[in-house]
C-alpha cells in the first residue's frame, strides 16, 4: 500500500508494517487481526481502516501544529519555510516538546502572525478623551484626508481599531458597529484586500498588495503608502498564507524587490504619504508612529493633538 500521508507519505510498506507503525495502538492491531482471520473483514476493507486511521491521525496532529493567522489557520510547516520558527523548534513542537501556544507568544512569532500595533486612534490632550480616527475627523480635529490614510493604512495591516472600547474589527464589522461611517465602506474594503488578497483579473489567482500594483491594479503612491504601514507594523502580508513575511522571504515570493526596498528605506516628499496634524509636515508612517503615545489601559497607539 503507498501510505497517502505523514512522516511515511509515498512509501510503499506492507499492511503488516503498517499496523506495527506508530498509529495503531497493541489493540488495534489484535481487534483487526482478529477480525481478518474470523473472515469478518476482507483485505481491502483492512486496507481502507488502515489507510482511515492513519489519514485521522494525521489531520489531529496537524491541528495540533497549527497557529492562527490574520484571516485564517497557518501550519507549522508554513512558518518553516518562511524562516519565522527554525526547525529545530519545528521538530520540538512535533514532539510535543513545545506547544503552538509556546511558539505563537514569543515576540518573533507573533510579530510575523499578528504584527505589532498600528496608529489606533487619538488622544485630546485638552479634554484628555481617547477618540477613534472616524469620530476624531467628524469633530474636525483631523482632515478627512489625514483620517481616511491612517484608517486604510489600519485596514492594510489587518484591523479597524476601535481604541475606546480596545477592539480590532474586519471592514464590515466596524461599518456595522459604527466604528467607521458607511460612506468610507468601499474605500476601506479595497484597502484591507492588502491583507486578503486582490483577484489577478486575468488568472482568477490571489494576488499580493506589490503584485496588484505592478499589475496597474491598484495606484503606485497608494500601494506605497499601504505597504509602508505594513513593514512598520511588523512586515509585509502575505494574503495567500495570512501571515507577515520576512523582507528575504517576500523578495522570494515576488511580494516585493529591491527598488521599492530602496525608495522606502530613502523616503522623499512624495513617498511620505501621512500628515502630522500637529506640525503640517508630511511624513512616513514610521515616523508618525514614533510621536505616538502609547495608552497605559490598552498598550495601543494614539497620536496625540
Amino acid at each position: 500500500v503507498e501510505v497517502p500521508v505523514g512522516s511515511m507519505k509515498g512509501r510503499t510498506m506492507t499492511i503488516w508494517e503498517l499496523i506495527h507503525s506508530e498509529y495503531f495502538t497493541e489493540e488495534h492491531r489484535r481487534e483487526l487481526l482478529r477480525q481478518y482471520k474470523t473472515g469478518k473483514v476482507t483485505i481491502e476493507k483492512i486496507i481502507k481502516i488502515v489507510i482511515t486511521i492513519i489519514e485521522e491521525a494525521e489531520t489531529k496532529r496537524q491541528e495540533k501544529l497549527t497557529f492562527s493567522g490574520l484571516r485564517a489557520p497557518v501550519p507549522a510547516s508554513e512558518l518553516v519555510e518562511s524562516h519565522i520558527i527554525s526547525k529545530a523548534q519545528y521538530e520540538q513542537l512535533k514532539e510535543g516538546k513545545k506547544t503552538v501556544k509556546d511558539l505563537a507568544e514569543t515576540d518573533a512569532v507573533r510579530r510575523f502572525l499578528h504584527g505589532s500595533d498600528c496608529i489606533a486612534g487619538v488622544y485630546v490632550e485638552a479634554t484628555k478623551e481617547k477618540l477613534n480616527i472616524y469620530e476624531a475627523m467628524r469633530r474636525n480635529l483631523l482632515r478627512p484626508s489625514t483620517a481616511v490614510v491612517l484608517l486604510e493604512a489600519q485596514a492594510a495591516t489587518g484591523f479597524l481599531i476601535d481604541p475606546v472600547r480596545n477592539r480590532k474589527l474586519y471592514v464590515n464589522e466596524a461599518v456595522k458597529a459604527g466604528v467607521v461611517g458607511p460612506e468610507l465602506h468601499e474605500k476601506l474594503l479595497s484597502a484591507e484586500r492588502a491583507v486578503t488578497g486582490y483577484t489577478d483579473p486575468y488568472s482568477g489567482n490571489t494576488i499580493s498588495l506589490f503584485q496588484a500594483m505592478k499589475k496597474g491594479l491598484i495606484v503606485k503612491e497608494h500601494g506605497i503608502r499601504l505597504l509602508e504601514a505594513q513593514i512598520a507594523t511588523g512586515g509585509i502580508i502575505d494574503p495567500v498564507n495570512s501571515h507577515r513575511l520576512p523582507v528575504e522571504v517576500a523578495y522570494q515570493r515576488g511580494y516585493f524587490d529591491e527598488e521599492l526596498n530602496r525608495t522606502l528605506s530613502d523616503p522623499t516628499d512624495d513617498t511620505k504619504g501621512f500628515f502630522d496634524p500637529n506640525t503640517h509636515e508630511n511624513l512616513t508612517y514610521r515616523q508618525l508612529k514614533e510621536k505616538c503615545i502609547e495608552d497605559p489601559e490598552t498598550g495601543l497607539y494614539l497620536l496625540p493633538l
